[in-house]
């Protein structure tokens, strides 16, 4: 007899539906699994008999052929484990057929019958939803994570045997609810900008590229605070919109590094210098997502940037621009989500006091141009801010208090938040940062002696196009923060001096 249960698998960090189609029939004891499955599904097998014979239920001792539609993709992991369980149980009459059409089934099976969490519930649920399925059966503890979307009815099951009764009518389940309201509610665990003494220029500019979601790089002497800051600094992002929770949450789902159902903060990701390239953009035999992905819509924070290898910076490029990392594969290119917000620190020069205030610098031109060289023209160019930051003066590391907190910050930085969501309502962006040529001039007004100062820079730095408009976002950015609709000399004087770069070589 043959059953058909709909599933899902994820390709990349998108969902697919898969229907999964089990015929029993006469012949010698079999269990084949075809469509492309990878080691995890072929081994389901020996999972779905023992969970079934575990559960009180004779597991049939006939020919089963399962077949994973459609066949022409690599199907991979645990989760089909669940509705081909399902098909052999409908197959030999356990379940009623006519259930089937209602329902779609993911999940891993223990030996005992009982279910266990998988990777990627989210991007599965949605395209389900897009399909027209209405019911979905999940594990518990994936339940909430499928509650997330809107429109279908996600039912949380512990095991197989609790299944079997409720599609046969003989318990009842209630689908599972959340409140979105509470999603949100919780408490940031970053240190405070109030603890930090001195170092007002470099506040100031990271409170600038919190608002319109700007790179920024940190350049100064060892012990400076240049980490420290770049921790604190998630403590005044904007929190994470539903929607922008639920890209995140999908990738984090697939990645498996989901500790909640859902991506609560913007995420803070971090990388050693040690760090590869494939790490860091994503990649693999079958390509996962990268730390850079992991980073979607929050920060990625690279401490010592000198130190990591010339192809992982490299490597950065594309994703800094296009938000986006593509990675092709023999079988088949998969493409990331990739818009994160770059903080970098980075000594001045190997010996790290090169124009520090007390220490002398005990490199060689040479040593610094070597030191330095790695970051090239073209990452650098990509960097909205460069900050340089000198050690804290020993009268204000004496100082009980440093200034202003972090949620003083924070209500400036969402004031200027919410005039980019003014502005951007009609686009598909949220921050200045992500303008496009055409909407920089649309956007960006200037005064004429900001444009003359401008115009004045250019010329004798020397910048570049990309560079040109970078300038204009982040003045647009400094213009917001202060309300005014129209930019300033001011904004464009400031913005120039975080853009100079010439010093970072010499």
């Amino acid at each position: 007899m043959l059953s058909i249960v709909k599933s899902g698998g994820v390709v990349g960090v998108s969902g697919y539906t898969v229907h999964v189609e089990v015929n029993i029939s006469q012949g010698l004891p079999q269990f084949i699994t075809v469509g492309l499955p990878d080691t995890a599904v072929k081994e389901s097998k020996e999972r779905v008999k023992s969970a079934i014979n575990n559960i009180g239920i004779s597991f049939p001792l006939r020919k089963i052929i399962v077949n994973l539609a459609p066949a022409d993709i690599l199907k991979q992991g645990t989760l089909y484990d669940l509705p081909i369980a399902v098909g052999i149980l409908t197959s030999t009459g356990q379940i009623p057929q006519r259930i089937l059409s209602d329902y779609a089934f993911v999940g891993e099976l223990a030996l005992d019958g009982s279910l266990r969490k998988i990777r990627g519930t989210l991007p599965i649920v949605l395209k389900l939803k897009e399909e027209g399925i209405k019911n979905i059966i999940l594990p518990e503890e994936n339940g909430k994570e499928g509650a997330l979307v809107d429109g279908v009815s996600v039912y949380g099951f512990k095991g197989l045997k609790e299944i079997v009764d409720f599609l046969n009518g003989s318990i009842s389940k209630d689908p599972v609810r959340i409140s979105k309201n509470d999603i949100f509610n919780f408490k940031t665990v970053y240190p405070d900008f109030s603890e930090i003494k001195g170092q007002y220029t470099v506040k100031r500019a990271l409170e600038i590229a919190a608002a319109g979601f700007h790179n920024i790089l940190m350049i100064g002497s060892p012990g400076s605070g240049k980490s420290m800051m770049a921790k604190a600094f998630p403590s005044i992002m904007p929190p994470l919109t539903f929607k922008e929770a639920i890209e995140t949450t999908m990738i984090h789902s697939v990645a498996g590094v989901l500790d909640d159902f859902v991506v609560r903060e913007r995420p803070f990701v971090t990388a050693h210098h040690t760090t590869s390239d494939v790490a860091v953009i994503g990649g693999g035999n079958i390509p996962k997502p990268g730390l850079v992905s992991l980073a979607h819509n929050g920060t990625f924070f690279m401490d010592e940037l000198p130190e990591f290898k010339r192809n992982v910076l490299e490597s950065l490029r594309q994703p800094i621009e296009d938000k986006i990392v593509t990675v092709s594969r023999a079988s088949g290119s998969y493409t990331f989500p990739a818009k994160f917000q770059l903080i970098a620190a980075a000594n001045p020069c190997p010996c790290g006091y090169r124009n520090d205030p007390v220490r002398e610098c005990k490199c060689s031109h040479r040593d610094i141009k070597r030191y330095m060289g790695k970051l090239s023209g073209p990452v650098i160019d990509r960097i909205d801010m460069i900050c340089w930051v000198s050690s804290v003066d020993p009268e204000d590391l004496s100082k009980m208090s440093s200034g202003e907190s972090s949620s003083l910050i924070r209500e400036r930085v969402m004031k200027a938040v919410d005039i980019q969501r003014m502005r951007f309502k009609d686009t598909k962006i949220n921050f200045n940062s992500e303008m496009s040529p055409s909407l920089v001039d649309k956007f960006v007004k200037l005064d004429g002696s900001a444009e003359n100062a401008l115009l004045v820079a250019t010329k004798k730095y020397r910048f570049t196009a990309r560079s040109y408009h970078r300038i204009l976002k982040l003045s647009r950015t400094i213009a917001d923060l202060e309300g005014s609709d129209i930019v300033m000399l001011k904004h464009i004087v400031e913005a120039v001096n975080f853009k100079l770069s010439e010093e970072i070589y010499s």
